[in-house]
């Protein structure tokens, strides 16, 4: 039986790393992972907000499939996922770290190990299952007092530097727990989630990884004057940017966020490191799957903006996703196709002989299983809501930041239903409920600057592009399977 360690971390876009395109972050330990196995160039969150990608991972489905397409809306009852299987089948199963997906108590039953941490700390109750925390509750919420009363550096961020022992930091403890972890079961199967809250807000790093990344360090992106005025540029991504804009802010302030953000991915890169040592030592690296992937991006300095919302841009729909398990898929491998967060799980039971549920809408990964490429993925946002729009935004309190982005936030969740079909050349964004369109050259312009949806010359490439949608639109709007008898 083949073990699965699941590594994931929170709101790391895919070129936060030099495997993707970093000129400054180097993250040696997923070089480390992908020597060992294969990258993913492209991979695409189902959807860019927390809690439905993690539902859509566990589930293989999309969000309009299993219906959680809100912050506010955990795993659906009925609904198959990874660690009832895992469970059924004998494995030992667990999370260490960010949950935000599993609430009811049905569902948390099928994990044997539980140990939480959020962005801010431990839960309030702070209840383990199959293992207590390896550090004392107090060292570790004095590490936490930061983030839960962060001060704001202007309206739109904040960002804190600290020096508390490492391990008492959500990164350092859940890769420590993780190693105790594996020592204390490494005879017994298991299916083990790894969840790091980092480099998601709030934004706090140790004064080491701080050091990594001074602010003359840092290779902003290019930005484009106007890129937010005229008429190419739908509405909501306006209202975002009115948000969420950092033009205006102290440019050394921003590289020093931006600084920090990096820094979170260092330590987990890290954290990364030190679980791979434990594998090694412990003589499991040949039985166990390695996955690492993030659930969604962040702006973080694209666009001229900070964090993320409900826009389709790569810096929040396309993530890292590594894969490894020695003797049984190639090392040292690069894919370039199209794939998509709910493929990992359909991957992880074909390679450990498992039956893939009919209700997963993921196929197994081309490269580590004997799949074909595929061309092109898909995600979505919104669950048929209102629009939230300019006029809106004018009734709430300025100035508008990130005061005004939680304020609207369940709001913004729910609004539309729109959907992206990307391929390796081009990007495209569809509003059915009247915003506009929106069509990226991703050769001609890789950092998503200008809509050509609009622009004569590109009739062609949007019918093909809208055909693609409708394709999948229609293969996966009707997929839920009719209960045989």
């Amino acid at each position: 039986m083949k073990n699965v360690l699941f590594i994931m971390s929170d709101q790391q876009k895919a070129t936060a790393s030099h495997l993707y395109g970093s000129s400054f972050c180097a993250t040696p330990s997923m070089a480390r992972l992908a020597a060992d196995g294969v990258l993913f160039k492209h991979c695409v969150t189902p959807h860019p907000l927390c809690m439905p990608a993690r539902i859509s991972v566990w589930a293989g489905q999309y969000p309009h499939t299993h219906g959680g397409r809100r912050n506010e809306t955990p795993m659906p009852a009925h609904t198959t996922h990874a660690f009832q299987l895992w469970h059924d089948a004998g494995y030992h199963t667990g999370l260490i770290g960010k949950n935000h997906c599993f609430q009811r108590p049905q569902d948390q039953a099928h994990f044997d190990t539980w140990c939480e941490i959020g962005h801010q700390g431990l839960p309030a109750a702070g209840d383990t299952r199959g293992m207590e925390w390896f550090r004392p509750r107090a060292g570790i919420d004095a590490a936490h007092l930061h983030r839960r009363n962060m001060k704001m550096r202007n309206p739109r961020f904040s960002y804190e530097v600290s020096d508390f022992p490492l391990e008492d930091y959500s990164t350092g403890l859940v890769a420590g727990q993780t190693v105790r972890f594996l020592q204390q079961h490494q005879h017994d199967p298991f299916a083990l989630w790894v969840s790091f809250p980092d480099p998601h807000t709030p934004w706090e790093i140790h004064s080491k990884y701080a050091g990594l990344f001074p602010p003359e360090s840092i290779d902003m992106p290019p930005w484009r004057d106007g890129e937010f005025d005229g008429d190419e540029v739908p509405e909501r991504n306006k209202v975002l940017y009115q948000m969420l804009g950092i033009r205006q802010d102290d440019p050394e302030d921003v590289r020093r966020l931006v600084g920090i953000y990096h820094g979170m991915t260092r330590f987990v890169d890290d954290g990364l490191g030190q679980i791979l040592a434990a594998l090694d030592e412990l003589g499991l690296r040949d039985n166990t799957i390695v996955v690492f992937c993030s659930d969604h991006g962040d702006f973080m300095g694209e666009h001229a903006m900070q964090s993320k919302g409900g826009v389709f841009y790569d810096c929040l729909t396309r993530v890292p996703l590594i894969v490894s398990c020695p003797e049984v898929m190639p090392a040292g491998a690069v894919d370039d196709s199209m794939v998509n967060l709910i493929d990992i799980v359909p991957t992880l039971l074909q390679l450990q002989g498992m039956e893939i549920p009919r209700s997963m809408q993921g196929k197994p990964l081309p490269t580590v299983t004997d799949r074909a490429p595929r061309d092109a993925a898909f995600a979505e946002y919104g669950a048929g809501g209102p629009a939230f729009g300019q006029a809106d935004l004018a009734q709430m309190p300025r100035p508008w930041g990130f005061a005004t982005l939680i304020d609207s936030l369940r709001w913004r969740e729910a609004e539309g239903r729109r959907k992206m079909v990307r391929t390796r050349a081009w990007k495209y964004v569809h509003d059915p409920m009247g915003d506009l369109d929106e069509l990226y050259d991703l050769q001609a312009d890789p950092w998503e600057l200008t809509n050509v949806a609009g622009r004569a010359g590109k009739q062609s490439v949007l019918a093909d592009m809208r055909l693609r949608l409708a394709d999948w639109s229609m293969e996966s709007e009707d997929s839920r399977p009719v209960p045989l008898p």
